[in-house]
């Protein structure tokens, strides 16, 4: 008797946990919900984000913005949704970079990537691509190579920061060639294209929303992929492998993440609604016309690649002594 009663009281006990998220999960979203980009409007995370805001929003029957909360390469605004409550309404668009890579880059963190996020949607793939000014005279990253190795540490190669996408692709360049370029870091994209397009850098690898205009106008030459496959948007640039340097993926990548004891039900609601966002043809194409592809899936998925990403970049930041100057 005493066994049952113990039953009966455990079993209260957790239908009177569960009731309250229930009742939550059924109301959501009851207000406007609020996707934190971390970095400034006008770049490439916040286009995509504000894509899918756009078409959650008619989904979900409330307003879904996007806060732009830029710095510490992405991780600024990432800790703010981390100490966010766990109830939908405060969401992160993260890159790669802030999630998989800062964390074994950055001498503090302000959130755990594992602990403290749940996973929602992979929202898009995004090449990385190695422009060069029409200047150089170059056409594909063996012409590059050659250069490097004439010339060992003292092209410069711009990167988006230490630790960056960009950064990794030259990294695993270096690797691949048996070469050493010059690393530039920039805070951010804008600056070092700027750079790049005045002849202060030789190279530079970024997102090919960030480039696409510039490739297009003839500004800049695309020489290679650090990506798995070629880019939709450039079906005539080949991968590095390709060109004979394997081991060269360092595809960017955006992901919504919500804070940790997210409600799962509220997390299935926020996922369906990301996957008919990618799955609507007017966003589609507005998103494979910049360069990125629509992704989604289910948050397990999300989890163990993130999860992959997690380890490999550990390695190669290791490997190379990356670390936060």
């Amino acid at each position: 008797m005493r066994n049952i009663r113990s039953l009966l009281i455990g079993a209260t006990a957790l239908l009177a946990l569960l009731v309250p998220q229930f009742a939550q999960a059924q109301d959501f979203p009851s207000r406007p919900v609020r996707i934190v980009v971390a970095f400034p409007a006008g770049g490439p995370t916040d286009f995509v984000g504000r894509v899918i805001a756009d078409k959650m929003t008619a989904s979900l029957g409330q307003r879904v913005y996007i806060d732009n909360k830029p710095g510490a390469n992405g991780t600024l605004g990432g800790g703010d949704v981390a100490k966010s409550d766990p109830d939908g309404y405060s969401l992160f668009l993260t890159t790669a970079g802030a999630v998989t890579v800062s964390p074994h880059v950055m001498a503090s963190m302000p959130f755990d990537t594992f602990r403290d996020f749940a996973p929602v949607a992979l929202v898009t793939k995004v090449t990385e691509v190695l422009v060069v000014s029409p200047k150089l005279g170059i056409k594909n990253v063996k012409e590059l190579v050659a250069m490097a190795k004439e010339k060992p540490g003292t092209i410069p190669f711009a990167s988006t920061g230490i630790g960056s996408p960009p950064h990794l692709a030259q990294i695993l360049l270096d690797t691949a060639a048996g070469v050493q370029f010059l690393h530039v870091p920039y805070r951010g994209a804008a600056p070092a294209l700027t750079d790049l397009l005045a002849g202060q850098v030789q190279v530079l690898a970024a997102d090919v929303p960030v480039l696409i205009a510039q490739i297009q106008a003839g500004n800049l030459v695309p020489i290679g992929a650090a990506a798995d496959k070629r880019d939709a948007i450039l079906p005539d640039v080949p991968t590095l492998a390709e060109q004979g340097y394997p081991n060269t993926d360092a595809s960017n990548w955006y992901a919504l993440l919500a804070p940790a004891k997210t409600p799962p039900a509220v997390i299935a609601k926020l996922n369906k609604a990301v996957n008919d966002a990618l799955a609507d043809p007017a966003v589609h194409d507005k998103l494979v016309k910049t360069g990125a592809t629509p992704v989604g899936g289910t948050p397990e998925s999300l989890g163990t690649f993130m999860k992959s990403e997690y380890d490999k970049w550990g390695r190669v930041v290791a490997a190379n002594g990356i670390k936060e100057q």
